[in-house]
This record gives C-alpha cells, sequence and structure tokens, in this order.
C-alpha cells in the first residue's frame, strides 16, 4: 500500500531520489488564463491564435490543432517586425480574477503545473509562422533575424511567467517545443546552440528561479540534445519516446534527469494483430528496461481519434498494466 501520494511520489522522482513507486506521467492540473491556453483542437473550420496563425483540426490525432497547410503568414523573416506583434489579449488578461478563480478549485494533492506562454515553443512558433521549409532555411540564412524574433517571444514569455508566478505561485512549470522528428532533430547542434539553447535557458530560469520543478516536453529523436536541457536545470524530459536510445540515456544522466514515458506508442502496439498479452508485455519490458535505479516515469498510450472504442481498449490494457507493476521495483 502506497504511504506518498502521486504528487509527493512524482516530486521525489524529480528530486533524483527513489520515489515509493513508479510515478506516472500526466498526473497534473494545468492552471493558467484561459487567452494563453493555447490552441486546443476539437473545433470545425479554422481558427486563428493570438498572432493570426490560422490552425485547423486534425481529427488522426487526437483532435490537436495545427497550422493549417500553405496559409503561413511570415513569408519574408526580415519583415518579421512588420507582420509579428505583441498580441492585444497579453494588456487585457485579470491575472488576479484568474488566479482566484482556479486555485479556488485547487486539490493541494494534485500537482500545480502550466505550460503559460504565447504560443508553441519557439522552433514550433517560427514554423507556424513560416513553415518548416522557411523556416529552416531562415536559419541558416539569417540567423540573426530569428535570434532577434525567438527573442521578442522570450520577452513575452518571460513577462507572462513572472505575472504566472506572482498570481499563482505554481509548482512546476513545462517548456514544449518539438524540435525533433522520428530519426534526428530538426536543427543541427551548433544552430541549436546559436538559436535555440539560449531563449530555452532563459525562459526556464523565470520559474527555476523561483524554486520550480521544471519539465521539458519534446517528441521525437530528441536524445542528442538531452544533455543541454541537463545543464540547463530541467528536472525531467517527456515524452522520452522509444526511437531514442532511452537505456543509455537513463544511464548516463540518472539522478539528473527524469525519464518520463518510455513505452513505444508508435510501433507494435499500434498495430491490429496485436495482441492483448503481447501489450502488456511492451508495458513489462519498458518499466524493466527503465524503471531500475528511479529516474523515471511511466507513460504510455496511443493516440488515433477520440472517443476510438479501439484506442481505448489498448489504452485500458497499458494503463492496467502499469498499475499493477508500479510497486515492483522499490523497497
Amino acid at each position: 500500500m502506497a504511504h506518498l501520494t502521486p504528487k509527493e511520489n512524482y516530486f521525489r522522482m524529480l528530486r533524483g531520489e527513489i520515489p515509493e513507486y513508479v510515478p506516472t506521467f500526466g498526473f497534473g492540473m494545468p492552471m493558467g488564463p484561459p487567452e494563453l491556453a493555447g490552441m486546443v483542437g476539437g473545433f470545425e473550420g479554422e481558427r486563428l491564435d493570438m498572432f493570426g496563425v490560422p490552425y485547423v483540426t486534425e481529427w488522426n490525432a487526437n483532435n490537436g490543432a495545427l497550422p493549417a497547410p500553405g496559409k503561413f503568414i511570415l513569408k519574408d523573416i526580415t519583415k518579421w517586425r512588420d507582420v509579428i506583434k505583441r498580441p492585444e489579449i497579453l494588456d487585457q488578461i485579470d491575472w488576479q480574477l484568474c488566479a482566484d478563480r482556479d486555485l479556488a478549485n485547487y486539490n493541494p494533492e494534485t500537482i500545480h503545473s502550466t505550460m503559460v506562454s504565447v504560443g508553441n515553443g519557439y522552433f514550433m512558433m517560427l514554423t507556424s509562422f513560416m513553415g518548416f521549409d522557411e523556416g529552416l532555411i531562415a536559419c541558416l540564412e539569417y540567423p540573426e533575424e530569428v535570434k532577434d524574433l525567438l527573442n521578442f517571444i522570450c520577452d513575452l514569455n518571460v513577462e507572462i511567467g513572472k505575472k504566472y508566478i506572482h498570481y499563482y505561485k505554481p509548482e512546476t512549470f513545462m517548456l514544449g517545443d518539438d524540435i525533433a522528428h522520428e530519426r534526428a532533430p530538426f536543427v543541427s547542434e551548433p544552430v541549436f546552440l546559436e538559436l535555440f539553447e539560449p531563449v530555452w535557458r532563459r525562459h526556464v530560469e523565470t520559474f527555476l528561479d523561483a524554486g520550480c520543478f521544471a519539465e521539458h516536453h519534446n517528441c521525437g529523436m530528441f536524445g542528442p540534445f538531452v544533455k543541454h536541457i541537463v545543464n540547463m536545470g530541467f528536472h525531467a524530459w517527456n515524452p522520452a519516446e522509444a526511437m531514442n536510445d532511452l537505456v543509455a540515456i537513463h544511464e548516463e544522466f540518472l539522478g539528473r534527469i527524469a525519464l518520463v514515458g518510455g513505452f513505444d506508442a508508435r510501433g507494435k502496439a499500434c498495430y491490429p494483430e496485436t495482441t492483448e498479452e503481447e501489450i502488456r508485455a511492451m508495458v513489462k519490458e519498458t518499466m524493466d528496461a527503465l524503471a531500475p535505479g528511479g529516474s523515471f516515469a511511466f507513460g504510455g498510450f496511443i493516440m488515433g481519434p477520440p472517443g476510438d472504442p479501439w484506442n481505448a481498449e489498448r489504452n485500458g490494457w497499458i494503463a492496467d498494466e502499469y498499475e499493477k507493476r508500479k510497486f515492483d521495483y522499490y523497497n
């Protein structure tokens, strides 16, 4: 029987200590002004974000919202100051009203967390403005202009972060920026260090200086850059996907950063012919490989259309097997 609450157990992991049982991914209570909630999917047609980028819903990806293909608002990076303006909505937020409402419903036994920012991360904002092709070309041809744009966004995020810290007093912070695809990061390490590392560092330091735990979200083959988020002071990385060499990363950074995720959500678990027994075995294999020594929280699910009973059944097997095994690894 557990003596620690899920929150206490998760925080023990974030501190680099051995938890009582294997924590799980996704435990938390996000808070913040609704104006900064990001572009949530599930809507019909197009919807504009606070900068004027049109978004559409992708039902196959659990109704996630994505920039509308081919409708990018920034054609020339050297003209970004004429196009990308401070969103007026930022000056209209009643922070005290939002905090009073949210904190009145806050259960202190849950994690008080946030991804409060003006968008979905720095690389993702650049590509939402310009598209992947033009955004990556801009990084190579006009790095100083890209740097100025990213620092403009970071200035807004630091301003927002300080208000969030003052009014909400958060316990954790998560910075998300999907800068990798399935086989490699989208940018080289020198480009990352010149353009993106400084704004990630400045953004997260706002929350680290306030005593928050910091978690970094990055999908895909992000492994080559994990050492940099360790040096920035992040306590965890999610979703730590299986195309990375997670065992090697876990061993190298044990006690310094937690891997949150681990389950192969894109492979065999998604095949129609895969059986319940095989999926449960995959959960055990993941936990056996990454739970020893701590610094790990299991995260397992497959994505698909919302409400799909086939997906729901498989995710039920994954969650049930985790629950059966979470006490097996620590004394």
